[in-house]
C-alpha cells in the first residue's frame, strides 16, 4: 500500500480522522462521488484497531430483541453489503469473502428457548426471514453442535465477511482513486475559527480543509477541540482462533454466551469478551478461559483443537450503545462518524453512504436523527 505523508500547511477538501473501516468507506464514498483532494489520517495503519481485531459478522437479527431505529440501520447496511463486496472486487480484484450461508442462535435451556421464541415471534410479524429449528433440525444442518441443543433459529440473511480482506480492499481503493493515506501521524485538535472548522493539529504539522470528519473509533475523545468532545470509550473485546481439520461448522454459530465464526481458510473464530479496562489490550487468561469454554459448550471437538492465536482490540462505545453520526449543529464543516461499537464492519457501507451525502449534497439523512452527535446534549437536559 502506498501511504503518504502531509506537510505543514497542506490542504484538503476533506480531512478524514481514523483509518478504520468507517473512515475508509466514508473516503471510498467521497471519492466516488467527485471529491478529489481528501485526506485520511490515522494514527498507526489502516485498519489495525478495531476493524482488524473484529469477526466480520453482519447480523443485525441474530443480535436484535426489538424492532427499533438502530435495527433498521443496521439491516439496511447490511442489505448494502453484496453490492459493496462486488465492487470492491470489480475495483481491486481483492474477494472479501462475504459468506451468505447464514447465521445460527443455539438454545440449551429453557430459558434460551423463551427467548429464541420471542424473536421468532417478532420477527416473522416485521415479515423478516427467519427460521425455527428443532435441536434435530440443526444437528442436521450443523452435526459437530452439541446434543444438548434443544432448539435453534435461522437467519439466513445474517452474514459474514472477512473483515481483514475488507480492509486490503477499501485502503487499495482509496489508493486507487488518489486519497490520501497518511499514516502514523496523530491528530491532536480540530482548530475551529468563527464557529467553523478550518483544519487539523497534527504531530506532522497543521493541515488546512473546511471539512472534518472525526472517525477515530475508541481514540475519538482525544481530539482536542473548543467544543466539548464526544465521550467515546474503549471496550475490550478478546478472540481465539482455532484451526479445526476439518472445519466444524459452516454456519456463524451463536449462543448466549458468545459465538464461531468460520473461516474460508479453514481457521474458527472464537469471541468474544466485553470488558472496560481501558486502553489495555492484553489477552488474559480469564478471558481465554471463558472463550474456550462457551465454545466447547457448542461444539465438543473444540476442546483438544489447536489453539493457532488470539488477540484484542478495542470496541468505541458511546454512553447509550449507540453509533454517533452526522454534522455538528454548532461548528461548520464538523462530522461526526464513531462510537459503532461491536457494529463498525456491519454499519461500514451505510454510515459511508449517510456521510458522504451530507458532506458533498448538504443533506442529512433523516433516518441519522436517533444518532445525531447532539443527542447527548438533550439527554443531559432532561436528566
Amino acid at each position: 500500500m502506498n501511504v503518504q505523508s502531509v506537510r505543514s500547511g497542506s490542504t484538503a477538501d476533506v480531512v478524514i480522522v481514523g483509518g478504520g473501516v468507517i473512515g475508509l468507506t466514508i473516503a471510498r464514498e467521497l471519492a466516488l462521488r467527485g471529491v478529489r483532494n481528501v485526506a485520511l489520517i490515522e494514527r498507526a495503519r489502516p485498519g489495525a484497531e478495531a476493524s482488524s481485531a473484529a469477526a466480520g459478522i453482519l447480523g443485525p437479527q441474530v443480535e436484535a430483541d426489538h424492532p427499533d431505529e438502530f435495527f433498521r440501520l443496521a439491516c439496511a447496511s447490511r442489505d448494502m453489503y453484496k453490492e459493496f463486496a462486488d465492487a470492491l472486487r470489480e475495483e481491486t480484484g481483492i474477494d472479501v469473502e462475504l459468506d451468505a450461508t447464514g447465521t445460527l442462535y443455539l438454545g440449551f435451556t429453557a430459558e434460551d428457548e423463551e427467548q429464541l421464541q420471542r424473536r421468532y415471534q417478532w420477527q416473522v410479524s416485521e415479515g423478516l426471514r427467519v427460521e425455527w429449528l428443532t435441536g434435530n433440525d440443526a444437528r442436521r444442518l450443523e452435526p459437530e453442535i452439541s446434543e444438548n441443543v434443544r432448539c435453534a433459529l435461522r437467519f439466513p440473511r445474517d452474514f459474514q465477511v472477512e473483515n481483514r480482506r475488507l480492509i486490503a480492499a477499501l485502503a487499495n481503493a482509496n489508493e486507487k482513486m488518489g486519497v490520501r493515506l497518511v499514516t502514523d501521524c496523530n491528530v491532536n485538535a480540530l482548530r475551529i475559527e468563527c464557529e467553523k472548522v478550518c483544519g487539523v493539529e497534527t504531530s506532522l504539522g497543521f493541515v488546512g480543509s473546511p471539512t472534518i470528519v472525526v472517525a477515530a473509533g475508541a481514540w475519538s475523545s482525544f481530539i482536542g477541540s473548543a467544543l466539548p468532545p464526544i465521550r467515546i470509550e474503549p471496550v475490550r473485546g478478546q478472540m481465539l482462533c482455532f484451526e479445526p481439520q476439518p472445519q466444524i461448522a459452516r454456519h456463524v454459530l451463536y449462543s448466549s454466551r458468545g459465538y464461531l465464526v468460520p473461516r474460508r481458510d479453514g481457521r474458527l473464530l472464537a469471541g468474544s469478551t466485553s470488558e472496560h479496562v481501558g486502553f489495555d489490550k492484553s489477552v488474559t487468561d480469564e478471558g481465554a478461559s471463558a472463550i474456550r469454554s462457551m465454545a466447547v459448550e457448542i461444539a465438543s471437538a473444540l476442546e483438544h483443537m489447536p489453539l493457532i492465536d488470539s488477540w484484542a482490540g478495542f470496541r468505541p462505545r458511546a454512553k447509550d450503545d449507540l453509533p454517533v453520526l452526522g454534522r455538528s449543529e454548532n461548528v461548520e464543516g464538523l462530522f461526526y462518524a464513531t462510537g459503532h461499537y461491536r457494529n463498525g464492519i456491519l454499519l461500514a457501507p451505510i454510515t459511508g453512504r449517510v456521510i458522504a451525502e451530507a458532506i458533498v449534497n448538504g443533506a442529512a439523512s433523516p433516518s441519522l436523527t436517533a444518532f445525531s452527535p447532539h443527542r447527548f446534549r438533550t439527554l443531559a437536559a432532561a436528566s
